[in-house]
């Protein structure tokens, strides 16, 4: 019996109707760049130092020294979280009109007991120094990203089943309406804790849209074109997307004013509904034989070709193949020893490779330089990070391409430490190589998963894995939060995490020139690991 894709290839490979879709799916994700990453600027962290109360009637002079200096980061600064004790300031002021005759360092420290002032130089105004989220609440910052990739978790679980249950098309637009639907609301946000319920919200539509569109995306196109469009299309897009977040903030200094910019962009959203249609194979699983038809007779006019007279006859048969193909779970993944082998180190490299690819992009405000620059660079740096990616797809090894980003990307971030404070432009560049290393690697990372599965789990088994990546997402806030305490410590995490994920590679399969599985039992096996069955095959 033929399948779908033997069914439909009167329709061709890359005719007008391929490249609508290709274009309009890969368009909307644009927006999902700038709006996943705008907490770069959203929650910077401006300049600060404790607010000293004008009514103490201090000299200049004296006002200038109410602030302690500290040696931070290899230079002496003010204190961002202390002052010396003003009523002691106050009283030796009254008895010493200059500072300089007094050693002030002896004074008693407090904390910013009036609050804190705000350099306006780069930000008018971000939700940091709205509502204070500074020295003992520092970690109120990192924990609205964790709160977003949050809902991404959330997000990946429930996307594939409500795509599967009610449609790829109304879940696409439906998620998209998410997203930017709460993106709008976050602008009346009261308080922090209201933002980041929303900001969960945010990012459970976020994920939702951008794999409902690489499925839908995947449906509808074939294998050649479906690997371009799953590296490079969609991919580019968001790309282009985060590079339009630093010059939008640039302009935008307020982050509602810079949150309400970015919302806009849903309107485009809206004339995509009459030119997106339904996944012809979603809707074969469903027994909605006629509109798939019609989808199909609708691509074949664009494309200018004749359908088949039998298209309806052999689209009914396919239903009734999809009726009797089996259910799977997530311990399917796991059937014997190899796959357990191979089920661990996937799922461990997906949580790592996340963990560093959003640590080191939401890092770039810690960079040296200018914040803008530094983020747009780290967007320009994945379009060629893509298009490598899709050249060693087409070219070389899966594994020890996978490998080698891993392994380079990683140890670039342990030279970070011997490069000399006066050369911080090189430091830079040092991270925005593995960040093309990470990215390259994220990329060939779906399409291997995908191919080391097969295609009675494959759609599972990328969920699970990408599931795990969340976990990663989760946490890389905090990894350069722990910079706080030590400068590189957060380089030294992702470096040496990153290579341990280059080793773990090489015990995997290749996959290049090898067919597809089909089945479980024709999944490659690990070498050197027994293949005990838990229990038995399904062939």
């Amino acid at each position: 019996m033929r399948d779908y894709d033997e069914i439909t290839a009167f329709l061709g490979e890359w005719g007008p109707f391929q490249k609508i879709i290709f274009f309009l799916l890969s368009l909307s994700i644009f927006p999902n760049g700038f709006c996943g990453m705008s907490i770069v600027f959203v929650g910077g962290i401006p300049e600060h130092r404790c607010f000293v109360p004008g009514n103490l009637n201090l000299s200049e002079a004296w006002m200038n020294r109410t602030i302690p200096l500290e040696q931070a980061k290899g230079k002496l600064q003010y204190s961002k979280c202390r002052r010396y004790r003003l009523d002691v300031i106050r009283n030796l002021s009254e008895i010493f009109p200059d500072p300089d005759s007094v050693n002030i360092s002896e004074v008693e420290q407090e904390p910013c007991l009036d609050g804190w002032v705000y350099s306006k130089d780069q930000y008018m105004s971000t939700i940091v120094s709205e509502w204070d989220l500074v020295c003992d609440d520092d970690w109120k910052g990192p924990f609205v990203m964790s709160v977003f990739f949050m809902g991404v978790l959330v997000g990946s679980l429930c996307c594939g089943q409500l795509s599967d249950r009610f449609g790829r098309k109304i879940v696409l637009f439906g998620t998209m309406a998410t997203q930017i639907g709460f993106s709008i609301v976050q602008l009346l946000s009261p308080n922090w804790e209201i933002f980041c319920l929303l900001n969960f919200f945010v990012g459970f539509g976020q994920i939702s849209n951008y794999v409902t569109a690489f499925v839908l995306g995947s449906e509808f196109l074939r294998k050649k074109v479906r690997i371009i469009f799953g590296t490079v299309g969609i991919c580019i897009f968001f790309a282009i997307g985060y590079m339009a977040l630093p010059l939008i903030a640039y302009f935008a200094r307020s982050w509602r004013i810079l949150l309400f910019i970015l919302s806009l962009s849903g309107l485009m959203y809206i004339p995509m509904w009459w030119f997106i249609p339904e996944s012809p194979r979603w809707l074969l699983t469903k027994g909605r034989v006629q509109e798939a038809e019609a989808i199909l007779q609708h691509a074949a006019k664009k494309n200018g070709v004749n359908p088949p007279m039998t298209l309806i006859n052999e689209l009914k048969l396919e239903v009734m193949e999809n009726e009797k193909k089996q259910h799977f779970s997530v311990i399917d993944m796991f059937r014997n020893r190899s796959m357990q082998a191979i089920g661990v180190i996937s799922l461990l490299v997906w949580m790592i490779t996340s963990a560093g690819y959003f640590g080191l992009s939401l890092n770039t405000p810690n960079l040296h330089g200018d914040d803008y620059l530094n983020c747009f660079f780290s967007a320009v740096i994945e379009v060629p990070a893509y298009i490598a990616a899709w050249l060693f797809l087409q070219r070389f090894s899966r594994r020890f391409s996978l490998s080698g980003s891993f392994f380079m990307g990683g140890g670039v971030l342990f030279f970070i430490r011997l490069i000399p404070s006066n050369l911080p432009t090189l430091s830079t560049a040092l991270v925005m190589i593995g960040k093309f290393c990470t990215t390259t690697a994220f990329s060939v990372l779906y399409v291997y998963t995908t191919e080391l599965y097969p295609t009675t789990i494959r759609n599972l088994s990328v969920g699970v894995c990408s599931m795990f990546s969340r976990l990663g997402s989760i946490i890389s806030p905090y990894i350069f939060y722990l910079g706080i305490h030590h400068e590189f410590l957060p380089y030294i995490l992702i470096g040496s995490s990153t290579v341990l994920s280059a080793i773990l590679i090489l015990f995997l399969p290749e996959t290049l020139n090898v067919p597809l599985p089909e089945t479980i039992n024709q999944m490659q096996k690990i070498k050197g690991v027994s293949c005990i069955s838990t229990r038995n095959l399904i062939s």
